[in-house]
């Protein structure tokens, strides 16, 4: 997937993000500099997607509702090279195009809730597609937080990335759940400070 415009846009997204958001990025050497990897974690609102593209280096490929594509800035969306989920159904074609993104060894941005989180839960549970296709094509997963509000010039957000660490099970369920608790120790051991 030619990701041109992705390279284009994304230092203005860069300085864009930092002069009014001030985000704090802890861990951003922990994503892999190269090879296939899945960076997946918390969603809460839109500008997550933003974040991610602000705070590190690997071009995203985010995994997104196919939703987007029809709104009025589809356009922006396809020149992104967001992989569109039909949250619909069962999607194996969007399963198979990040699995062939993997493969060339290209990043993967998925937010394994599905959906914002609007619950008084730390996370919401993980659909299993992260494990799944860091597992089926050898690649590193790297698990990460999003703390904070989107307030302008407000308070400072905070993103924390874990530590890249490979899948070693072929049980799926029990790896869904190792990066769910990846996930939540990395909002409790860095929400106060």
């Amino acid at each position: 997937m030619d990701v041109w415009f992705y390279r284009l846009v994304r230092p203005l997204v860069m300085a864009f993000f930092y002069i009014v958001y001030r985000p704090v990025v802890i861990g951003k050497e922990n994503i892999p500099k190269s090879g296939g990897v899945v960076i997946a974690g918390t969603h809460s609102n839109n500008m997550d997607c933003i974040f991610l593209i602000a705070t590190n280096k690997r071009t995203l490929h985010f995994l997104a509702k196919d939703e987007l594509l029809k709104s009025k800035f589809g356009f922006i969306f396809r020149l992104m090279g967001i992989i569109p989920v039909n949250r619909r159904e069962k999607d194996h074609h969007a399963l198979a195009a990040a699995i062939d993104e993997l493969k060339k060894d290209h990043a993967i941005g998925i937010f394994p809730e599905g959906t914002f989180n609007r619950t008084d839960e730390l996370i919401i549970p993980f659909k299993i597609g992260a494990v799944k296709m860091a597992h089926d094509t050898n690649s590193k997963i790297v698990p990460f937080a999003i703390i904070g509000k989107y307030k302008p010039f407000g308070k400072r957000m905070k993103i924390v990335y874990g530590k890249a660490y490979d899948i070693n099970d072929d049980d799926l369920d029990k790896e869904n759940e190792k990066l769910m608790n990846k996930v939540k120790k990395l909002i409790t051991d860095n929400r106060k400070d």
